[in-house]
């Protein structure tokens, strides 16, 4: 019964991978990987979210921002 529960939980419960570059190149050392909860805004030029530990994470830039967001 506990595996029941648990498996509809795990099924509500969404996390997105976002991986914010400072640079136009993804994979080098600049990265920065977060697994988030929520993202409250997704901008070209803006991104704010929560992370696993409930820490608000904003990012601005003028020019524009590089990140790719996927679903864990």
């Amino acid at each position: 019964m506990n595996k029941i529960i648990q498996y509809f939980l795990k099924k509500f419960k969404v996390r997105y991978k976002v991986t914010v570059s400072f640079n136009k190149e993804y994979g080098d050392s600049d990265d920065k990987v977060y697994i988030t909860k929520k993202i409250l805004i997704k901008k070209n030029n803006h991104l704010k979210f929560v992370n696993e530990n409930n820490a608000l994470i904003e990012y601005r830039s003028a020019s524009g921002l590089n990140y790719i967001i996927e679903n864990c």
